[in-house]
């Protein structure tokens, strides 16, 4: 029993080590890009759009359709004929006309000649297939942005929870010295209650961080498309400071975003076109072929000798519509495309505008974020310094227990400052490299 308990034990250890992943930023991006659903949406969209180019050319293509009937007459239609048809002049006859049993069958196709609006919807697909693209584009870009702001917070916020377990594990063996004084009379009640006071609230700041750290987990592992019960570690070598080469704006022409809304213009383009082919004319080549079989009885399998009697017919002709008056309707419809047209430029404008603000500001970040992490590492130094000199000064009897914990205050925010500053820089970084149109270089 023992043996099949410890056999289960390892099979548990083996399988939740196994869900355990190491993920760089690059592996992060990756997976989403494969497995979120917004990234998989955007491509079943370009798959959509094939299909929808082949109902588009299906309407230049021939339509053929069979038909069939089978009708029964309970009471036949009258008519009143002149009597000298059948030699009684002067009188009324009534000449029932039909068949009880009428059965028909046949083939019709119908062929578009010329319709404006088809054609149209021809040249438009290309432009539909390469909006979609673009607009896959645009999500994947999306997807890797949401993924890699979502990491590197996760990441500082496990920076912040091992800095606090180090300062719980330094003020734990400054509450040993103290409790050691005061042991031996050195020290005061006092001194070691607030010692252990601030154990306590560094605790309950550690669980609070541990918190966030989970939310924020769950939340990377939701943007990326993996399961939440995943565990994953992120490697520190992945939040190095690799300062951004800050050259002229990138030019927006190039942005995803612009590019989609250009397309957006050009669909508009062509949807007015295909409300202005409502003025032209269509023509169309329609044939049909069909048998008809009459008589007293049911018509299929029936023979000349029943009573039923089968012949063929065809037809061929041409269908043209020539549109003359609609009521003004044609004409209100391409005036809202043109107003749809005109509302896409005015948005376009203002994408540009947003485009070229996002670069500045992302710029001035990258610069003054720069600035910042010098001063804080330099900071924290400082910090780091003052306090191991202070825990000297202490154990020595030359500084108070109230310079010792203001000292491990004061490096505490000196390097939650440090990494809440690399956080600000590797944000804006995406920023920037997002307003130079190269998040794709993430996966690389």
């Amino acid at each position: 029993m023992k043996k099949i308990t410890l056999l289960l034990l390892c099979s548990i250890g083996l399988t939740a080590n196994a869900q355990v992943q190491t993920l760089t930023l690059k592996d992060a991006v990756n997976y989403a890009l494969v497995n979120k659903a917004d990234a998989k949406k955007a491509k079943l969209d370009i798959e959509n759009n094939n299909y929808q180019i082949e109902e588009i050319r299906s309407r230049a293509l021939p339509q053929i359709s069979a038909n069939g009937s089978l009708i029964y007459n309970p009471v036949l239609q009258t008519n009143v004929l002149d009597g000298a048809m059948f030699g009684q002049p002067g009188q009324s006859i009534q000449v029932a006309f039909g068949q009880k049993w009428t059965s028909g069958a046949g083939v019709s196709l119908s062929q578009t000649l010329f319709d404006q609006s088809v054609f149209t919807g021809l040249r438009a697909a290309q432009t539909t297939r390469e909006f979609y693209q673009l607009n896959n584009q645009l999500t994947e870009e999306q997807v890797i942005e949401r993924v890699a702001t979502s990491y590197y917070n996760v990441y500082v916020l496990r920076e912040r929870l091992t800095l606090i377990d180090s300062n719980y594990a330094n003020t734990a063996k400054v509450r040993n010295i103290v409790k050691g004084q005061f042991d031996n009379g050195l020290a005061k009640k006092i001194d070691l209650d607030r010692i252990v006071v601030k154990m306590y609230n560094i605790d309950t700041d550690r669980e609070q961080v541990r918190n966030q750290v989970q939310l924020q987990e769950n939340a990377l592992k939701f943007y990326m498309g993996m399961p939440i019960e995943t565990k994953i570690e992120i490697p520190r070598t992945q939040f190095e400071v690799s300062p951004q080469v800050l050259a002229e704006a990138p030019n927006t022409a190039n942005r995803s975003e612009y590019l989609l809304m250009k397309k957006q213009e050009e669909l508009l383009e062509f949807q007015k076109t295909a409300v202005e082919a409502e003025y032209y004319p269509t023509l169309s080549l329609v044939a049909g072929y069909n048998f008809l079989g009459q008589g007293p009885e049911v018509p299929l399998f029936a023979k000349p000798a029943d009573g039923v009697y089968w012949s063929d017919y065809s037809s061929v002709g041409l269908n043209l519509k020539v549109p003359i008056f609609t009521g003004f309707g044609t004409r209100a419809r391409v005036r809202q495309a043109d107003v749809d047209i005109r509302r896409q430029q005015e948005d376009i404008k203002d994408t540009q505008l947003s485009l070229d603000l996002e670069y500045i500001n992302a710029k001035t970040q990258i610069e003054n974020n720069i600035i910042t992490i010098k001063n804080q590492k330099e900071n924290m130094i400082l910090a780091e310094n003052i306090l191991k000199n202070t825990k000297n000064n202490y154990l020595q009897g030359l500084a108070s227990l109230t310079d010792l914990l203001d000292a491990q205050t004061a490096n505490i925010e000196a390097e939650n400052n440090y990494t809440r500053a690399i956080l600000a820089y590797k944000i804006a970084e995406i920023t920037l490299i997002k307003t130079k149109g190269e998040l794709k270089t993430l996966t690389n």
